[in-house]
């Protein structure tokens, strides 16, 4: 049969059925089914799953599964639980562990304050905490070979020799303290005449020149602390051929009339000394553009790449210089040269005794020696390859109450709050925290600088700003602040949600109000701008190196004396062994007030910057200080640079070209879709190109490792911030250089780089598709 048949009872007949319909049905099912699987199959083992539903943004853009996190900004309600949180308590005892022994650079205790401070940071709840270790060139004097300064007779005989150490006012100080010393003095047995030179600066010089016939040449000097850097005066006075310096701290600029001096005020007593380095270059003198990790190649110290001091120097009390100024001779020093010594100043060279000299012996060695820094990481949510710093070094040249010892308590009360309010899960920044403890920061800015050489190219691409705190606390009149442009306006909105540590004062309820108040920025005219005032970055601090070799944004934050009253400008006991916890909580800040406020000032800082949906920059703050620099740079030079330069006036275009871009950046960023995380990215990459943008791999003329060409020191006075540095370098006393043509041509190469430089800054702002100009 052709078929199947089934053969079924039905009552008296049987009937027949055909199958043919039944098997036509399950196969069609079947068929379906398996279609149905496949597809199924095809869609979820070989295709992409769909986007999940979308997100419409409140403007009708579609975001498809972008998480709420992503898109947000940060929580201002942080705000109030960061200031309510820290504790000047918690800051004051930070303080008193900290000063409690000295802790010089490459000491044990300077290591056991390193580790100390890791334990803290990982107590609370850091994701990440590393001891970076580098091996540096350090300086100590000799304690069998101890530095003095004597006054010999016609013989040879010693007249008077120098006390060895400070004298003990409070009969507490420890016996381990370092005597006072100039770091990276060249050691040597040096006599002769001596030549009072006022500050030391050049124009001091300038003025022995003009107006005596006393040639420093060969000569000891002797110069007050106070105008600028120790190392400058030291390098400005080798250039004039002297062959020593004594360096002290007189009583007219470290002590009021009409108060006492330590114990009794913070004012400077007679046996204070003011410590320090002379080396004036960054990081580890061995090894110059590299980290000094154990790899590293090094130069010898007489190498011409190693740029070590090249005479001996020491620093001595005002109560040694008596003993010394009292036997010069020569005429009489002019009036604005006069100190607060109760002698008759005068120039020498000669002494008043025929055959008289001044003898200095130095034994100050230098030492490789093994220094740590510590880097504690609170890890970013949203952005964690982005990076916000706060840091401060942690090497004292004794106790360091303030410098470095105030900032040191600030930071880790920031630290305990933020990191133990991550690890409580109450808040988390969008980007990452990195809290930097930095060493030798006193001999050379060695700790920061030598991690900035070793990590460079990671902070160069994913650094956002830098919190500076060191020596935070020299009073209790008003905050100070230099920064980068790009830092002001973060800094004014965070200074407005502080309270003001002067509770009384009920007029000025936040530490911004107290700031104007005090601090109004005026302009080249002395017209007022409603803002406080910023100054300039110099050098002095771990901020240069982290400006100068990655081109971070930053600010140093403090809490300053009134030096507008009075003739003291710094704090008087700064770099000597009165410079302790008592000083600070008998005499600067009782009740620690003031360093809550710098506490509290920076944990908001550190929170914006970190939560902000945009980086909170203000391009048009940097075209601002351009036009200031320009004004400036016009006022002082712009004759000479007009009569030399045929295309002078194409600073002023570059810069004006420059507000244009800030200005239509700001106008796109009006209009931004906050809502698109790649738009916002990108953004924030433009804010975070600006800084850097603005260094030269080759650096300054003679200054290569000085990188930034708008914000830098002054090469004749490294604390001293300077506009158009390299420019000015240039400048200086240019007319009564020998090869001036050479001269005048440096400065027409540095000119172009700078003109350039300012270009490509502009371009940074411009549409990120758009940033070539169009050329006619």
């Amino acid at each position: 049969m052709s078929m199947l048949q089934f053969i079924a009872p039905d009552g008296d007949r049987m009937v027949r059925r055909d199958l043919r319909r039944p098997l036509l049905f399950y196969g069609i099912v079947t068929t379906v089914v398996g279609v149905c699987v496949g597809i199924l199959l095809g869609r979820f083992a070989f295709c992409p799953a769909e986007d999940p539903p979308t997100k419409v943004a409140k403007n009708g853009t579609f975001l498809p599964g972008i998480p709420d996190s992503i898109i947000k900004d940060g929580d201002p309600g942080i705000t109030a639980r960061l200031m309510n949180e820290i504790s000047n308590r918690n800051i004051e005892e930070f303080l008193k562990h900290i000063t409690s022994k000295p802790h010089v650079a490459g000491s044990e205790n300077s290591l056991d304050l390193a580790k100390w401070t890791q334990a803290k940071w990982k107590e609370w709840g850091f994701d990440d905490v590393k001891l970076t270790p580098y091996d540096v060139l350090l300086s100590f004097p000799d304690a069998n070979n101890p530095n003095v300064v004597r006054v010999l007779d016609d013989v040879g005989g010693v007249v008077y020799e120098s006390p060895l150490r400070e004298a003990n006012l409070t009969g507490e100080d420890d016996p381990t303290a370092l005597p006072p010393y100039n770091a990276y003095s060249p050691a040597g047995l040096i006599q002769g005449d001596m030549v009072y030179v006022n500050y030391g600066r050049v124009e001091d010089y300038n003025w022995l020149k003009n107006h005596t016939n006393i040639n420093v040449t060969g000569k000891i000097v002797i110069a007050k602390y106070g105008r600028i850097f120790r190392g400058s005066l030291v390098e400005i006075a080798a250039d004039h051929g002297a062959t020593g310096v004594i360096i002290y701290s007189d009583p007219k600029d470290y002590t009021q009339s009409d108060t006492g001096v330590y114990p009794d005020s913070l004012f400077l007593p007679p046996s204070g000394a003011q410590r320090g380095t002379i080396y004036e270059d960054y990081g580890d003198p061995l090894t110059p553009g590299y980290p000094a990790t154990k790899s590293a190649y090094r130069y010898s110290e007489d190498s011409p790449n190693v740029k070590l001091p090249r005479i001996p120097a020491h620093p001595i009390g005002y109560g040694i210089a008596e003993k010394i100024l009292a036997e010069m001779g020569g005429q009489e020093v002019p009036p604005d040269w006069r100190g607060g010594i109760n002698i008759t100043y005068r120039l020498g060279p000669e002494l008043r005794s025929t055959g008289w000299k001044i003898q200095i012996n130095i034994s100050t060695t230098n030492v490789i020696k093994t220094v740590h820094n510590v880097i504690g990481t609170i890890k970013g949510a949203i952005e964690p390859d982005r990076y916000v710093l706060i840091g401060n070094h942690r090497d004292a040249w004794v106790y360091g109450a303030t410098d470095p010892g105030s900032g040191t308590a600030v930071m880790m009360e920031v630290a305990r709050v933020m990191g133990n309010m991550a690890k409580a899960g109450i808040w988390r920044p969008r980007r990452s925290v990195l809290f930097c403890s930095w060493a030798a920061e006193e001999y050379a800015l060695i700790g920061s600088n030598e991690w900035a050489e070793e990590y460079r190219k990671v902070l160069r691409e994913r650094a956002v700003a830098y919190i500076n705190l060191d020596t935070v606390v020299t009073g209790n009149y008003s905050l100070r602040a230099g920064a980068t442009p790009l830092m002001y306006r973060a800094v004014y909105e965070a200074a407005k949600k502080v309270p003001n540590p002067n509770h009384t004062d009920t007029d000025h309820p936040t530490l911004y109000d107290n700031w104007l108040l005090k601090m109004e920025w005026a302009d080249e005219d002395g017209n007022n701008l409603n803002i406080p005032r910023i100054g300039s970055l110099g050098s002095g601090s771990d901020y240069a190196t982290l400006v100068q070799l990655t081109g971070i944004a930053s600010v140093d934050l403090g809490y300053k004396m009134d030096n507008s009253k009075g003739r003291v400008k710094f704090f008087a006991l700064y770099h000597t062994i009165y410079e302790t916890f008592y000083a600070v909580k008998h005499f600067i800040d009782p009740n620690f007030e003031c360093h809550r406020a710098i506490s509290r000032l920076s944990a908001e800082l550190i929170r914006s910057l970190a939560d902000s949906l945009i980086i909170p920059f203000n391009v048009s703050d940097y075209s601002w200080a351009l036009n200031k620099y320009w004004r400036t740079l016009d006022t002082e030079h712009g004759a000479k640079l007009r009569d030399n330069l045929d295309n002078y006036d194409e600073l002023k275009d570059a810069i004006s070209n420059f507000t244009r871009e800030s200005q239509r950046f700001k106008e796109r960023l009006s209009s931004l879709n906050k809502f698109d995380p790649l738009a916002t990215r990108a953004v924030n990459d433009q804010l975070l190109l600006l800084e850097k943008a603005f260094l030269d791999d080759e650096g300054l003329p003679g200054r290569p490792t000085r990188k930034h060409l708008i914000v830098a020191e002054s090469s004749k006075n490294a604390y001293a911030g300077s506009s158009f540095p390299g420019l000015v370098d240039l400048l200086f006393e240019i007319a009564t250089d020998p090869d001036v043509d050479a001269r005048w041509t440096r400065v027409k190469q540095h000119f172009s780089v700078l003109l350039f430089t300012i270009q490509s800054a502009a371009s940074t702002l411009s549409d990120v598709t758009r940033f070539m100009p169009v050329i006619e």
